[in-house]
């Protein structure tokens, strides 16, 4: 079996995994107002997928085409853009449907022929006074340069006025930076009519341009680009590493387009027109659409009607050891602490910061800073530690995509209040979730990690399910202070026993435990691996799954996004089973569960398992020593192996088919059966307090 036989390309399995996405919006078990939002997380998701991956796509394409080596990375090209357009279609046909559905519901939405006479002249009254002032039409002509005017990702219409004897082409961008995109008008019934401001535009037109030129008819059509994400980070040995990046986030704004989707409605005399304004080579995504573009807006589809269009929220679980402990140190010191997001609130994190902040017996804060919220309360305890006198370090991703402006900013308050920053090493991004809290407790030194699989951020942990160890372990603890040393002096090697470090250890330590699984297997004894990554595209690491599979050795997996293996294969993989989970929370921590002849191992990560995150970024991993934790782990990680309800089985085929239930099986929807048995843990634990 060759190369291509064995794997699936990971940009196909990534457009299979924002599928799922799509299939919430189809399941009509969903509450109607979270399907409409699941057509904004596809969009969404698709923006970036073809500004870096589809980007980078391209880039090989070109880079091949000058090798005289063509012809795979063309026909992959071709899979993806064939891919996308299919799901486009689809996309189109639940669009339809839900448009049906909310009018079940008395929510409407109404283009421009579609409303009263009355309701047309409050739109055009609403435009006048409201939307007009931010409509500053580019006029096309021989000296427009499309490619460095428009902006990535938003919507514009694109304007053809014509007569008899001439035509012209403009651009009007749609302001949605500054007007909500859905627009309620006026009813006189009980229903709610939303227009999208596409539409209010649409209404006014007549006022954008009347008087400038004589034309006998209007056409306006929806379009939108996607640049290049990538960028040239070599920068000037004379500017700071902070003027490096921003110069080089500037290279973004300016970057070749990559797709050009377009209304499906609008001539193919238009359509020629903007790909040659745009540059469009035979190789870029051209992608016939909906009416309306930008269906990322979706994310933000207002809170209307009933209860049950809406997912019912989930009682907050309270951290019994937090929340009975005079101080987060004492808690920690007594027993590791493990919250799950966003069952338990990322406030014990927050709290944690702050109170270290001013504790008169911290003498120093180490953190690693990825993403973090806008009004990040975790910033702002930094900064207030480092004026009260702590040593603070801040070691802070300048690389961390679509968030380098922030990051940047971020350094620069930081900078600013006292606080050490650094960023890291210049080949290396940082991904890890570390912090290290130092404490003077008697004549003793304590340290307090935690050591997470998601970001120090207030929005997502509301939405991501992520995994948060804290934890005074010395074991644990002295090995995350070699972690930063590392990070400052990257001569250094530390040896690691308890934390999986990329790129030091965690290839060889991941490696070598399915190896000692096969050992096992071999020898007749029971071997498994269950783990849990939000991507596997690692050949190497699928290449040993396969032999561990052939050994004998039961694998069982749960993949969110990309995953290049081909799971039950007869003679490949016919012990590897792969499962998908999409529902309301995004699935995001990183598990390995290793039976080792019946001395478990379990370790939570931060890292997926991926060339880049095991190769050629800073991630950290940590092995559960805690018994009582380490049975949680396990016990929510088969809740999720058991759910029939949301999994998706992730095979050869990539069809996304269900996992069903058997005809006397319960009903399990994981990500609803582990609030309740967090729930029930915590309750048995207020018991024993």
């Amino acid at each position: 079996m060759d190369m291509v036989d064995k794997f699936v390309p990971k940009e196909l399995s990534w457009l299979s995994f924002n599928g799922r996405v799509l299939q919430e919006a189809a399941d009509p078990s969903v509450p109607l107002i979270e399907r409409v939002r699941f057509l904004g997380i596809y969009s969404s998701n698709l923006d970036e997928f073809f500004k870096v991956r589809v980007a980078e796509l391209k880039r090989q394409v070109i880079i091949n085409n000058a090798q005289g080596e063509n012809e795979a990375a063309v026909n992959l090209l071709r899979q993806v853009q064939n891919e996308a357009n299919k799901y486009q279609r689809t996309l189109n046909s639940i669009y339809s449907d839900l448009l049906e559905e909310l009018s079940k519901h008395n929510i409407l939405m109404r283009d421009q022929d579609s409303i009263t006479q009355e309701q047309k002249d409050w739109v055009s009254s609403y435009f006048k006074h409201h939307v007009l002032k931010h409509i500053n039409p580019v006029i096309i002509d021989a000296e427009t340069d499309l490619v460095s005017f428009l902006k990535d990702e938003f919507t514009y219409l694109l304007v053809k006025l014509s007569n008899s004897s001439s035509e012209y082409h403009a651009l009007i961008e749609i302001p949605t930076d500054k007007i909500p995109r859905f627009i309620r008008m006026p009813s006189e019934d009980n229903s709610v009519v939303f227009m999208f401001l596409d539409d209010v535009i649409r209404v006014g037109m007549e006022m954008i341009f009347r008087g400038l030129y004589e034309y006998d008819s209007i056409e306006a059509y929806s379009i939108k680009m996607n640049r290049d994400a990538e960028y040239d980070l070599l920068g000037n040995i004379d500017r700071s590493v902070l003027e490096n990046m921003s110069e080089a986030l500037k290279q973004r704004l300016n970057a070749m387009p990559v797709r050009f989707s377009y209304d499906a409605a609008m001539p193919e005399d238009m359509v020629r027109f903007m790909a040659g304004e745009l540059k469009m080579s035979a190789i870029d995504s051209m992608m016939p659409g909906n009416r309306y573009h930008n269906f990322k807006d979706f994310l933000a589809f207002p809170s209307i009607g009933s209860d049950e269009m809406e997912n019912p929220s989930l009682s907050e679980i309270k951290s019994v050891q937090f929340e009975t402990a005079i101080t987060p140190f004492d808690a920690i010191a007594k027993k590791d602490v493990l919250l799950y997001y966003p069952y338990y609130s990322f406030d014990y994190f927050t709290e944690f910061l702050r109170y270290a902040s001013y504790d008169p017996k911290v003498s120093s804060i180490k953190i690693n800073i990825y993403r973090v919220a806008s009004n990040s309360r975790v910033i702002n305890s930094l900064m207030h530690a480092a004026n009260n006198g702590k040593s603070v370090t801040v070691v802070v991703e300048l690389k961390a995509r679509f968030d380098e402006a922030n990051n940047v900013k971020w350094a620069s308050f930081l900078t600013q209040a006292g606080v050490k920053v650094l960023f890291g090493l210049p080949t290396l991004k940082i991904h890890s979730k570390l912090c290290l809290v130092t404490r003077h407790e008697g004549d003793k030194i304590t340290r307090y990690a935690h050591i997470g699989t998601g970001n120090f951020n207030e929005k997502t942990a509301k939405i991501y399910t992520d995994f948060a160890l804290f934890t005074a372990n010395e074991k644990i603890t002295s090995e995350v202070n070699d972690v930063f040393r590392f990070i400052e002096y990257p001569y250094t090697r530390p040896v690691f026993n308890n934390l999986l470090v990329s790129p030091l250890n965690a290839r060889e330590k991941i490696t070598s435990m399915i190896d000692r699984e096969i050992e096992f297997a071999k020898q007749g004894k029971e071997a498994a691996i269950n783990f849990k990554v939000n991507a596997l595209v690692d050949i190497d690491l699928i290449e040993k799954l396969y032999e561990a599979s052939q050994a004998g050795v039961k694998i069982r997996g749960i993949v969110r996004g990309m995953c290049s293996i081909k799971a039950g294969v007869p003679g490949l993989s016919d012990n590897i089973y792969i499962t998908s989970i999409v529902d309301r929370f995004l699935e995001h921590p990183r598990v390995m569960l290793f039976n080792n002849g019946g001395f478990e191992e379990l370790y939570i990560s931060s890292a997926d398992w991926m060339r880049r995150n095991l190769d050629l970024r800073i991630e950290v991993g940590t092995r559960i020593l805690d018994p009582d934790l380490k049975e949680r782990i396990k016990s929510i990680l088969l809740l999720q192996q058991k759910d029939n309800r949301k999994a998706r089985i992730v095979d050869a085929d990539q069809v996304n088919n269900y996992v069903q239930a058997g005809p006397n099986e319960k009903q399990i929807r994981s990500q609803i059966e582990i609030h309740d048995y967090l729930l029930r843990v915590e309750n048995e634990m207020a018991i024993d307090v």
